[in-house]
């Protein structure tokens, strides 16, 4: 600005800084530079050859701090981008799978990897290597922030010819615990949530099968008496799909509190904070 104005109390007014502080900052980059950069003249103050030298380079240093400072203009469809978010199965079907569309017309170039649960999932989203993990299982991490998708209760599914299929109330936890069950387990710590729910009771239920994905279950039930626990909205669709029958799980079993997480490194990534909209948009309207 001074070496534009070639005015120390110009400067000031444009800056809104009083002419002393301007007079110290000319006097320091004097003594910095070794150059006296402005001097007087009839014609006023006129800038000295070093001081012509530095206008050009110190322009282009300030439109490239800018540059830096002021975000560029955030387009989906030039998005060219890979995403890796961490679910399960369930969060594919009932996240992913409403919002891709309408994602892949918003930004068609833009990629997802779906990638397993594991132990060290939340680390991995510190480090960028996972940008969004979608869940059922609460976060401790103070660094991971999230939003609430939708809550789920949960559903058990069976043989459309089984004893308890021929009622059609909430199971008790007698009738529960009498039959043999599929379990669905989550990551590589093995995490089962019907198991967490049940708490102190969880050993009474005695699992023949354990499984990290539900999608093969119903070739396991149509064949034996095992029952099999899931959230709602995935019961239904299997028993629709494959001919089971349902009956409500105990209500001992809590409801499910589906949520999307990111971490604080993503708060101003414009592009996952869009991703993380749509995913919760049209997963709304979907469920």
């Amino acid at each position: 600005m001074l070496l534009q104005t070639k005015s120390v109390t110009g400067t000031a007014r444009r800056l809104g800084l009083s002419q002393p502080t301007i007079s110290r900052s000319l006097a320091e980059l004097r003594q910095i530079l070794g150059d006296p950069l402005l001097v007087r003249t009839n014609g006023g103050m006129q800038r000295t050859h070093r001081a012509d030298e530095l206008v050009a380079p110190v322009e282009q240093w300030l439109a490239s701090t800018s540059a830096l400072l002021h975000s560029p203009t955030f387009e989906p469809a030039a998005l060219d981008r890979c995403f890796r978010i961490a679910s399960t199965d369930y969060g594919v079907l009932t996240v992913i799978a409403p919002a891709l569309e309408a994602i892949t017309i918003g930004a068609p170039l833009l990629t997802v990897d779906i990638v397993p649960f594991s132990a060290d999932m939340m680390q991995k989203m510190a480090s960028g290597e996972i940008d969004l993990i979608i869940s059922g299982l609460e976060s401790d991490h103070p660094a991971v922030r999230g939003r609430s998708l939708f809550t789920d209760t949960y559903t058990c599914i069976m043989r459309a010819g089984h004893d308890l299929a021929t009622s059609d109330g909430a199971l008790t936890l007698d009738a529960f615990f009498a039959w043999p069950h599929v379990g669905i387990v989550v990551s590589d710590l093995a995490v089962d949530g019907v198991e967490v729910r049940l708490g102190a009771r969880s050993g009474e239920r005695r699992v023949t099968v354990r499984l990290p994905y539900f999608h093969a279950a119903p070739s396991l039930i149509a064949r034996s008496d095992v029952l099999m626990t899931l959230p709602t909205r995935a019961a239904t669709r299997f028993a629709a799909s494959y001919g089971l029958a349902t009956r409500p799980a105990p209500i001992a079993i809590d409801n499910l509190d589906y949520r999307l997480l990111w971490h604080d490194r993503s708060v101003r990534d414009r592009a996952v904070i869009w991703l993380a909209e749509m995913l919760t948009r049209y997963c709304a309207s979907a469920n």
